[in-house]
């Protein structure tokens, strides 16, 4: 009986051999946690485009929330990188998330998912960064398969729900349900900056406590 007690259990243990097994495949020194780490992290914001913007539920919030973790990620050495889906016919990323952002920053695809798209790919692997937290346009479509798609390849991957947006609340409800399904940790914009920050002593806690105001 003590002796159940003390033994960790299979299920643990299996845990802890895949986040094992998922840092070895994208490159990190250590095992993932289950905590984001700033210095650990990439933020992917998916496909904001102007011309998009009308046509999607609560966008207000979203782009506000995807500008919070864009300057929170700037604040504290995140790298962060826009996508912008076949920009000759949907325009370019809207100026509100696009100024905050250089150049050599914003990468451009034809692939719903971001993760198959070559250069996009490439680029990822070469920051050597585990940990990828995703945002942006539309949940259901490019936001769902990015996500699967770097979850595929080895990354612990998490998308911000209140940074993500569709044309039907359903469907931004169904993709969250199915990112769950497939082992996506799903997060808001708050729990992410809160864990890239991890205690109140730094100084960029005051610029914290002023973006989620």
């Amino acid at each position: 009986m003590n002796a159940k007690r003390t033994r960790p259990s299979h299920g643990r243990a299996r845990a802890a051999a895949r986040l094992a097994r998922t840092a070895a495949a994208v490159g990190s020194t250590a095992p993932l946690g289950l905590r984001l780490r700033a210095a650990r992290s990439l933020l992917v914001v998916v496909d904001v485009h102007e011309r998009l913007l009308h046509t999607i539920d609560q966008i207000d919030r979203v782009v506000g929330q995807c500008a919070a973790l864009m300057k929170m990620a700037r604040l504290l050495a995140v790298p962060v990188l826009v996508t912008e889906h076949v920009p000759d016919k949907l325009g370019p990323t809207t100026s509100a998330l696009r100024m905050l952002v250089a150049d050599s920053q914003v990468l451009t695809k034809r692939h719903f998912c971001a993760a198959d798209e070559p250069v996009i790919a490439q680029r990822v692997a070469a920051m050597h960064r585990p940990q990828v937290v995703i945002a942006g346009l539309e949940a259901h479509v490019c936001v769902l398969q990015t996500a699967l798609g770097f979850a595929e390849r080895g990354y612990r991957v998490h998308v911000v729900a209140d940074a993500c947006g569709s044309r039907k609340e359903t469907s931004h409800a169904v993709a969250m349900e199915r990112l769950r399904a497939g082992q996506v940790s799903v997060v808001t914009a708050e729990m992410v900056m809160f864990e890239w920050l991890e205690h109140a002593d730094r100084a960029e806690m005051r610029e914290l406590i002023a973006l989620i105001k």
